[in-house]
Formats: structure tokens, C-alpha cells, sequence
């Protein structure tokens, strides 16, 4: 006999857990299906021990400065082991407190992977499980390419994986995952060369942030690679990389693949529940998370929208908002997202790019840009430039983009992204008052 839910949620990362604990919140008696550790991606092989990783490199760049302000600093020593085993010990914690908050909140926890057998139901562990609204969140696991040594490399996973430090390592992909591993490897002392495809990293970003981060990762002593396409991988000692035009890259004794994510949705059984997928296999979806499927959901990277944690945890609370309380209107705009590359220095980003505002808005557009050393450079000979843009459309010179490489960007940009959301002017950047002195205070300054 099937067990009766409300909602069931099939996925126990952050979209599915946050939809999940809304639901629950209003009254709907909820299940989450995940067979593996709570949190998903980004509390276990994400965001959140990448930015550990990413502290320990900054730390790292400080420690190099620290002499410029009068400190005595002798040679120093990186622990990865150590550092690992803290890492992990932070993230377990948090895996509890996931735990906990769907014990609070009366939310069964099934530790099986789940499948549907009808649109209405799944089954998991050997038992069926079925409710009106059943929300897919899976998410998506790294692409391995395939090509003859592949198996060679490890992915974004096996990065966190890793005991100690490899010496020398070759990251290939040019998206936000390669730059800011290839930047943690490096602070932490590893050789690293950058392997693309094209001619630059973060294509989809703005042009004034790709420049920037090239820059930035070149004078970090990470070798760039560019107009390479693998073609095999081979192993005597090292690790060699074959390029399809004859290059032979070796002497390397780690290969990070980082060029994409491939949607967990293969074993879900969706053709049981009429459920269509995309040619890439990601879940079709309209503006609502509704799948084609009557009373089946899709939030999250499952869906190849916007593939950021806290657009899964929006979108999944939003919908339980319009299922469970009755907010008809509730869903989640995936215009104007902000977000951050975490590179050395950050890179921020909200809105639209420059290219594509004069593509949708032609002459209308008006530029503005800083480029400027920060003061925390002041005292010593070690620079890092700040690049500023903001990207305005119209008469009234309405701020539809924000770009910024440099040190403070990931912090700065928030409380910038509520001001460009609700529609703020140039104007109303130049008459609020700047903050001094910060490198913030140059986007409400900049001419």
C-alpha cells in the first residue's frame, strides 16, 4: 500500500530542502528522498568547501602582504591534510543541522533514491510513495569528457577528495569552477595551467570581468592555455594532455576536469510520470517550475537554469509558496541574479552585460567604468587593479548591470543588487553619499 504525502521531494540538496521546510511550514505533510549526504552539491562538494578552500588562499595572499604593514612574517608552511580534515568536519556539522531542521519540522527523511512508476508516485527503498505535488531536484553531477584516458582526471568532487596538494595540475574548462579552483591550487602553492577551448574564460560574463580574471590569474603565475581542444589523455610518470592540434602538454600530476555539469535525471524514471527533458537531458520547465506533467515540479540545476544555489533555494520556496499558501502569483523572476565568481580577487556580477544591453537596447546605453589601484595595496610594490562597470539604458540612465573585479567585490555587491532591482538611476548612485575610503564608494562616485 502507498504512503500518502502531500508533497514529496526528490532531491535532498539546498532547492529541495528549502521547498521542502516552506511546504512543511504551512501545514503539508512533506518526504524528501536522498540517498546520499543532506545539503546537495554545495554544502558537501560546492559552494560551501570551496569557500574554505578559497579563505585559505586568501589567507595565503595576506600573509605574502603582511610585511608591507611592518609584520615580521618567516617562512610559512600549508597544511592541506589538516585543512581537510577541519573542512570536513565543518561540513558534517552542517549535514546534522539539515538533519535537525527536518525533524523539527515533522519532514521524513527517506535515505533511498526514489523513481517514478506513475505521475503521482514513486517508489524508494521497496516501498510507494505518493502525493499531488512532487518536486524534482536532483541537481547534476560533473561532466567527465568522453575521450581515450579520460578516467585519468578527477572532477570538482575529487578535488575535495584529495589528501594532499598535488605539485602540478591541469584544469581544463574556462566557467567559474575552473578559475576559481585553478586560483586555489595556486595561492596554495601548486603550478597550475589553465586549459579552454576558446580564447578566454568566463565568456558568458562580461567582457571588462573575463579580461579581468585572465589578468589576474596570469599574475598569479597560472600558465593559460587557450585554443585547445582535448583530445586524449596519456600516462607514463606524468599526466599528458593531447590537444586536437598536436600540442602534447605533460609533467603533470593532477588533471581537474571542470567543463560543465551533466543533470542527475537518467535513473528518475521520468518517462513513467510523461515528464520531457531538454536534448541535454535537463528538465523543461516554465516560468512557473511547472514540468509538462500535471503536479510535477523541477527547481534547481536539474532544470539548466541559472545553476546557483540560492536561485534552487528561491525558486523552491517560492513554488511552495503558491502551492501550499495560496500565493498564486509567487514564483521566482530569474531576471537581474547576482553572483559571484570567487577568483583572486572576487568578481561580481548582476544584470545585464554590456553587449548584451546594446543588443537589446542599442544606442540607449550609456557606459560607465573605474579601473584604480585599492588602497590595501598602498605600501608595497604587489598591485591588484579594480575594475568597476556599470551599465546604464535610457534617458533617466537606468542601471541594468554591475561588474566588478576586486578585493571586497563578493561583499560589496548585495546591497547594490536590491538598489539595481528596484530600478535605481545613475542619479540615484551619484547623490548617495560614498563611504570613506572603500573601493564601494567608487561606484557612487564614478563619472
Amino acid at each position: 500500500m502507498s504512503k500518502q504525502y502531500d508533497l514529496l521531494v526528490v532531491g535532498g540538496g539546498s532547492g529541495g530542502l528549502a521547498a521542502a521546510q516552506r511546504a512543511a511550514e504551512y501545514g503539508a505533510r512533506v518526504a524528501v528522498f536522498e540517498p546520499n549526504r543532506l545539503g546537495g552539491t554545495c554544502v558537501n562538494v560546492g559552494c560551501v568547501p570551496k569557500k574554505v578552500m578559497w579563505y585559505a588562499a586568501d589567507l595565503a595572499h595576506d600573509l605574502h602582504l603582511a610585511s608591507d604593514y611592518g609584520f615580521t612574517v618567516g617562512p610559512s608552511h600549508h597544511n592541506w591534510a589538516e585543512l581537510k580534515t577541519r573542512r570536513d568536519a565543518y561540513v558534517a556539522r552542517l549535514n546534522g543541522i539539515y538533519q535537525r531542521n527536518l525533524n523539527n519540522k515533522n519532514i521524513a527523511w527517506i535515505e533511498a533514491p526514489a523513481a517514478f512508476v506513475a505521475p503521482n508516485e514513486v517508489t524508494a527503498g521497496g516501498e510507494t510513495y505518493q502525493a499531488a505535488h512532487i518536486i524534482v531536484a536532483t541537481g547534476g553531477v560533473p561532466t567527465v569528457p568522453d575521450l581515450p584516458g579520460a578516467e585519468l582526471g578527477i572532477t570538482s568532487d575529487g578535488f575535495f577528495e584529495l589528501e594532499q596538494r598535488p605539485n602540478r595540475v591541469l584544469v581544463v574548462g574556462s566557467g567559474y569552477i575552473a578559475v576559481e579552483l585553478a586560483g586555489v591550487l595556486r595561492g596554495l602553492g601548486a603550478e597550475v595551467s589553465l586549459m579552454m577551448r576558446f580564447d578566454k574564460v568566463l565568456r558568458a560574463f562580461d567582457s571588462s570581468l573575463s579580461s579581468g580574471v585572465m589578468a589576474a590569474l596570469e599574475a598569479q603565475g597560472v600558465e593559460l592555455i587557450t585554443q585547445a581542444v582535448p583530445e586524449s589523455v596519456e600516462q607514463a610518470n606524468d599526466l599528458t594532455m593531447v590537444t586536437a592540434d598536436g600540442r602534447r602538454h605533460g609533467g603533470f600530476d593532477c588533471l581537474l576536469w571542470a567543463v560543465g555539469r551533466t543533470p542527475n535525471s537518467a535513473e528518475l524514471g521520468l518517462q513513467h510520470a510523461g515528464v520531457e527533458l531538454d536534448e541535454r537531458g535537463f528538465v523543461a520547465t516554465d516560468v512557473w517550475q511547472n514540468t509538462n506533467a500535471k503536479g510535477v515540479y523541477a527547481i534547481g540545476d536539474v532544470t539548466g537554469r541559472d545553476a546557483l544555489t540560492p536561485v534552487a533555494i528561491a525558486a523552491g520556496r517560492r513554488l511552495s509558496d503558491r502551492l501550499f499558501d495560496g500565493q498564486t502569483d509567487r514564483r521566482l523572476m530569474y531576471e537581474c541574479i547576482p553572483t559571484v565568481i570567487f577568483t583572486h580577487p572576487p568578481t561580481a556580477t548582476v544584470g545585464l552585460t554590456e553587449a548584451a544591453a546594446r543588443a537589446e537596447h542599442g544606442d540607449e546605453v550609456k557606459v560607465y567604468q573605474s579601473s584604480f589601484v585599492s588602497m590595501y595595496y598602498a605600501l608595497g610594490e604587489t598591485k591588484s587593479e579594480t575594475h568597476m562597470k556599470l551599465v546604464t539604458v535610457g534617458a533617466e540612465e537606468r542601471v541594468v548591470g554591475c561588474h566588478i573585479i576586486g578585493d571586497g567585490s563578493d561583499e560589496m555587491l548585495q546591497g547594490f543588487a536590491v538598489a539595481i532591482r528596484m530600478g535605481a538611476t545613475k542619479r540615484d548612485f551619484d547623490d548617495t553619499v560614498a563611504i570613506h575610503p572603500t573601493s564601494a564608494e567608487e561606484l557612487v562616485t564614478m563619472r
